[in-house]
């Protein structure tokens, strides 16, 4: 990647945390809802899902993982393998004894959970800094959630405010793509 596009991508970053940051609890609690209910329809078919623990400028998919495991769907959460120095997904059985704070202040599930192979899902849940109409996804700049996607199985949901789906956003050969985009207000299959 060239300089000027590392560039773009950290400045891209730096807009949207600012963005994020003036997001009002009030307005997160509503946008979570709406997208909640928009989640809960696209995911009727889907038994097998990785969530992910919402960090607090995210949209808050929490509700649904409740909700979907009180349906019986297999719900499981990236967890940080400090041995692999990557991720990899835990089923989940009780939220409220089985969620710890991980390596990077994400809530994961704790090791005594089940662990389940990355190529076990029929949807994965992304969150993302931005995503574009082509599916390409910004993450926070370490590349874990790329390699997830890498060897994740099922449909790829790029999920976030309708501010962060922008036109274009800067990519590297490496970044993978989402299937479609998830908003409040919208669901948005990629361009091809």
């Amino acid at each position: 990647m060239t300089a000027s596009a590392t560039n773009s991508k950290i400045e891209l970053r730096q807009k949207i945390r600012a963005a994020l940051a003036d997001v009002s609890p009030t307005v997160r609690m509503a946008a979570s809802i709406e997208l909640g209910e928009r989640l809960q329809a696209q995911m009727q078919s889907a038994h097998t899902i990785l969530f992910f623990a919402p960090l607090p400028d995210e949209l808050d998919v929490w509700p649904v993982l409740e909700l979907s495991m009180a349906l019986g769907n297999t719900c499981a959460l990236p967890f940080f393998d400090a041995e692999k120095k990557t991720y990899g997904a835990r089923v989940l059985n009780k939220l409220a004894t089985e969620i710890v704070t991980g390596k990077f202040g994400a809530r994961e599930p704790a090791a005594g959970c089940a662990e389940i192979p990355l190529n076990r899902f029929d949807l994965v849940l992304v969150p993302g800094m931005a995503f574009d109409l082509h599916g390409n996804r910004l993450g926070r700049g370490q590349g874990f959630y790329d390699r997830i996607l890498a060897e994740a199985s099922g449909v790829k949901c790029g999920v976030c405010y309708d501010g962060q789906l922008l036109e274009k956003i800067p990519t590297e050969p490496h970044d993978a793509k989402v299937t479609f985009i998830l908003t409040p207000s919208r669901c948005v299959r990629r361009k091809t």
